[in-house]
Parts: C-alpha cells; sequence; structure tokens
C-alpha cells in the first residue's frame, strides 16, 4: 500500500481524547500511516483560542509524544491570516508532489456545511475527505444537489484512498467521545480533574502553565 497521510486541523484548546481516540480508530480503518494534527492560528468560524499558539503546540507534542501516528503541522500557526483549509491543502499538494494519496480529517458536522467553506470546490482537487461520524447529525446532505455531489465523490473502498491521490469522500464509522474542549475548560476552571478527558502529561502542562482558570 501507499503511504496514506492525512491532516486533521482544529482549535486543539487544550487537544483530549475526543480528538486522537476516533483518528487512531480512523487509521486502522483506511490504513493510514500518519496523522498529522495541524492547529489553527485565527479559525474563521469560531472564537479565538484562549491559550496562544506556543502553549497548543506544546499540549499537542505532550499528547503524541507516545503515539507515533500522529505529528504536527504547525503552518497555520505562522500566520497571521485566517486558516483557510483551501489554502492550506493546496500548499501541502504543491509540496508531496501531483500522485501522494493525501486526506483531510473532519466531522459529519462539517460536512453537512462544506459547501459553505473557502474555495471547497478546490478541496477534493488536493486530497480525499476522510468523515468521523458526529451522532445526531443526519446523514444525507441538505439538499438533492448537494447530495448528487456527495453521491459522486463518495467510496466505500478504504483502497480508492491509496490508489488515487485525492477526490474521494469516505464515511468512517469511528468511536464518538462526548467530550469537548469548552467541557474541559469548565471543570479546570472549577479546578476538578480532566484525567480521564485527555492525557495526563497535558493535564499536568495545564496546571503548570495556569491555563483555562
Amino acid at each position: 500500500m501507499t503511504r496514506l497521510q492525512a491532516l486533521f486541523g482544529g482549535t486543539f484548546d487544550p487537544v483530549h481524547y475526543g480528538h486522537l481516540k476516533p483518528v487512531e480508530t480512523l487509521a486502522e480503518l483506511v490504513g493510514l500511516t500518519r496523522a498529522i494534527l495541524m492547529p489553527n492560528n485565527v479559525p474563521p468560524h469560531r472564537p479565538q483560542p484562549e491559550a496562544s499558539a506556543a502553549q497548543r503546540r506544546t499540549m499537542l507534542e505532550l499528547a503524541i509524544r507516545d503515539k507515533p501516528l500522529f505529528t504536527v503541522d504547525d503552518r497555520e500557526l505562522r500566520r497571521d491570516t485566517p486558516s483557510w483549509t483551501s489554502q492550506t491543502l493546496q500548499e501541502w499538494r504543491e509540496e508531496q508532489g501531483p500522485d501522494a494519496p493525501l486526506a483531510f480529517i473532519i466531522g459529519q458536522d462539517s460536512l453537512l456545511t462544506f459547501h459553505t467553506w473557502h474555495r471547497y470546490d478546490t478541496i477534493l482537487d488536493h486530497a480525499h475527505l476522510l468523515v468521523c461520524r458526529r451522532p445526531g447529525y443526519p446523514s444525507i446532505m441538505p439538499d438533492p444537489e448537494k447530495q448528487a455531489w456527495l453521491e459522486r465523490h463518495l467510496t466505500h473502498d478504504p483502497q480508492d484512498l491509496h490508489t488515487l491521490p485525492a477526490g474521494k469522500i469516505y464515511l468512517a464509522q469511528t468511536p464518538w467521545y462526548a467530550i469537548s474542549s469548552t467541557q474541559i475548560r469548565e471543570q479546570l476552571a472549577r479546578h476538578q480533574s480532566c484525567a480521564d478527558l485527555l492525557p495526563e502529561a497535558v493535564q499536568d502542562y495545564i496546571i503548570q502553565q495556569g491555563l483555562y482558570r
């Protein structure tokens, strides 16, 4: 098999098991050899992070230090402009070459609003979409035109993700963890342990840095 790589973007404020564990299952389902965690700098559609760019990068590095599947890409942290996925994936494709199989990981909720993304129509030119399920969200697109678009690109065969460089959408039956960064920040503000929600090294760093108080 070719070495399928996937980017997984997010604020990671802080990173937790709800980010990491579904991607580990996804890697087993599709033969993913490398999952690249990419923290956003200026997320276009959500409030700015509480932790600094350097702190969020450090938390990611601590979270994956014993997980060889994962690496960190901080390219978006080095930008002063909004973190547009279309721009990042175009850059990544240029770096990896035209034939490398590349993918971008999103949740089912993001798939439903995918057509509102900046230059969304270019994204599948550069990468596959790996979609992790989200309970409570519809399994079909909001209108027939978008559903037809999904069906044109949909594959049920993970091998397609390895033999083609881009252009496919794979709906993955990954586990759902009812964990959110907001929940963790609120618990930490109340001085409650989050040891079951995120790696111990991350919690220790948060306490040492005095974050989310």
